[in-house]
C-alpha cells in the first residue's frame, strides 16, 4: 500500500515501492496554477528531495486527478492583482523541475493547456491519456510571452514540432503528440499509472550516483538559466500578460 506524505484537498503525495512518489494534483478549477498552488507544488517536490537524501534511487510522477484534466495552465487573472505573480510561482516552479535530482514524469491524465505545456515538457518524461485530452500550448493567440518560454520546446523538440506548439498552438492528440515526440508513451486511461510507474521503476536506479540533475542541466541547462533569471524578481516586470484570457 502506498505511504501517504501529503494529503490535503488540493493535493496529494504518496509514496509508492520505497521510492517511487506520485503527486496528484486536485485544485479545482482544471489545476490551473497560480502563485500559492505553484509554491505547494515545489513544497511537494522538495519533500521528496529531503526524504530520499542525496545519492539515493527514486522517481515522482505529476498526474491530475482525473482522466479530463491534466493542468489547463495559469489563472491568468492573477496577474491583474499581482504583476509578479508568475516569478513568484510559475517560474521557479519549472526552475525546480528541471534541477530536480531525481527523474520526473509527466502523467498526462488530460487537457493540457497554456502554462501547462511547459510545466510538462519540465518532465524528464511524459505519458498522455491516448483515448482523451489535448496538449496546447497557445501563447501566440493570447498575446502572452515571458524571457524563455520557448526554451523548453527549441531544446526537447524537433523544429517543426516546436514551431507548431508555440508559432501556431497546434492541438495535439496523445497519438499525434507520440508521434511527434512530445510525449514518451500513451495508454489507456486505466493503464496510465502503471505505464508511469513502470518509467519510475526503470530509471529510478539513475539519481543514486547523483549527478542526474548535473547531467540534465547539459542537455536543458539553458531552460533552467532563462527560469532563474526571471524567477522571484519584484524590482520589474519580466514577462507580458496575456492580452486575451481562456
Amino acid at each position: 500500500m502506498p505511504e501517504s506524505i501529503i494529503n490535503e484537498p488540493d493535493l496529494a503525495l504518496d509514496r509508492h515501492d520505497g521510492n517511487i512518489f506520485v503527486l496528484t494534483m486536485r485544485k479545482a478549477p482544471e489545476n490551473r496554477l497560480n502563485s500559492t498552488y505553484c509554491q505547494k507544488l515545489i513544497n511537494a517536490y522538495n519533500t521528496v528531495r529531503k526524504t530520499l537524501g542525496p545519492d539515493s534511487e527514486g522517481a515522482v510522477i505529476t498526474k491530475g486527478n482525473d482522466a479530463k484534466f491534466w493542468c489547463t495552465g495559469l489563472e491568468l487573472d492573477e496577474s491583474d492583482r499581482n504583476p509578479h505573480a508568475n516569478s513568484e510561482g510559475f517560474f521557479p516552479l519549472l526552475a525546480t523541475i528541471l534541477d530536480f535530482p531525481f527523474p520526473t514524469i509527466a502523467l498526462i491524465t488530460g487537457h493540457t493547456f497554456g502554462g501547462a505545456g511547459p510545466f510538462a515538457l519540465s518532465h524528464d518524461y511524459r505519458v498522455m491519456n491516448s483515448q482523451r485530452g489535448f496538449i496546447s500550448m497557445p501563447p501566440i493567440n493570447l498575446g502572452l510571452h515571458f524571457p524563455g518560454i520557448g526554451t523548453l520546446p527549441r531544446l526537447k523538440l524537433r523544429p517543426q514540432v516546436a514551431r507548431k506548439m508555440l508559432l501556431e498552438a497546434h492541438r495535439w492528440t496523445g497519438r499525434e503528440a507520440l508521434e511527434d515526440g512530445i510525449v514518451d508513451a500513451i495508454a489507456e486511461p486505466e493503464a496510465m499509472l502503471e505505464t508511469a510507474m513502470e518509467l519510475a521503476r526503470r530509471w529510478a536506479p539513475k539519481a543514486k550516483m547523483g549527478v542526474y540533475s548535473v547531467l540534465r542541466n547539459e542537455l536543458y541547462g539553458e531552460a533552467g538559466m532563462a527560469l532563474r533569471e526571471i524567477s522571484y524578481v519584484h524590482g520589474r516586470v519580466i514577462d507580458r500578460p496575456a492580452k486575451a484570457k481562456i
